[in-house]
């Protein structure tokens, strides 16, 4: 394998997992100041959902529901753009990680400006903008086809890698992409949690900046044949 096809696999690699980086900080801004909705793990948000309608004591409904609508709305719109559009990462790829990028400037300055106490209006809508672009990122990934790297879901992931790759000899347990895709989620989420204690604000600007980053990066530098397995 040549040296610039190894860097551009690579790079596809880095670009996804700064995505999934993105989505754990996110989640951990819906979950812990959100009244509990996951903005990217949808999953997450069905579970709560259905122990909500079961009458739990203390667990949300309309927040995870709304957030849930406002992902499909965000997957289908995105999808169908983006598959209107060139194969690999062309215009219409950037337009959308743009956008998302946008999407999470506004959300982030609505954060910092509204009052946030306890469950509101103004926290459901933030957590359904931020499901929104979560849905459309994912629609991306799945678009752009990086093996294994679908930014938002680990449980697939975490299968995959115990079943097929933590037995597969050598240092695989250790090197391969299916880890590192869930220290991604793991790491996006203890580092969004952290930097709420600043205020809830900070990790989605920050995830604003690491979305546009990669737009940018991605339509400059993008390689655009389709990473294999690792």
């Amino acid at each position: 394998m040549e040296t610039h096809e190894l860097v551009g696999r690579h790079l596809q690699l880095w670009l996804m997992m700064t995505l999934t980086v993105v989505t754990g900080a996110l989640d951990a801004v819906g979950y812990l100041g959100l009244d509990r909705v996951f903005t990217g793990n949808m999953t997450g948000n069905v579970v709560i959902l259905g122990m909500g309608i079961a009458a739990e004591e203390g667990l949300p409904v309309a927040g995870p529901l709304i957030a849930l609508m406002a992902y499909v709305v965000g997957a289908a719109v995105a999808g169908r753009f983006v598959r209107r559009g060139e194969r690999g990462w062309g215009p219409a790829v950037t337009a959308t990680l743009g956008a998302n990028a946008a999407l999470l400037v506004a959300v982030a300055t609505a954060l910092l400006l509204m009052p946030l106490d306890g469950p509101s209006v103004g926290g459901v809508l933030a957590a359904a903008t931020i499901a929104v672009a979560m849905g459309a990122q994912a629609s991306v990934a799945r678009f752009l086809a990086v093996t294994d790297m679908t930014t938002v879901v680990v449980t697939s992931t975490i299968t995959s890698y115990a079943s097929e790759t933590l037995f597969a000899g050598g240092l695989a347990w250790f090197t391969h992409r299916r880890l590192w895709a869930v220290v991604a989620i793991f790491a996006g989420a203890l580092v969004g949690g952290v930097m709420m204690k600043l205020h809830i604000s900070v990790p989605v600007y920050v995830a604003a900046i690491a979305t546009l980053g990669t737009a940018l990066i991605g339509r400059r530098l993008w390689d655009r044949t389709t990473v294999g397995a690792a």
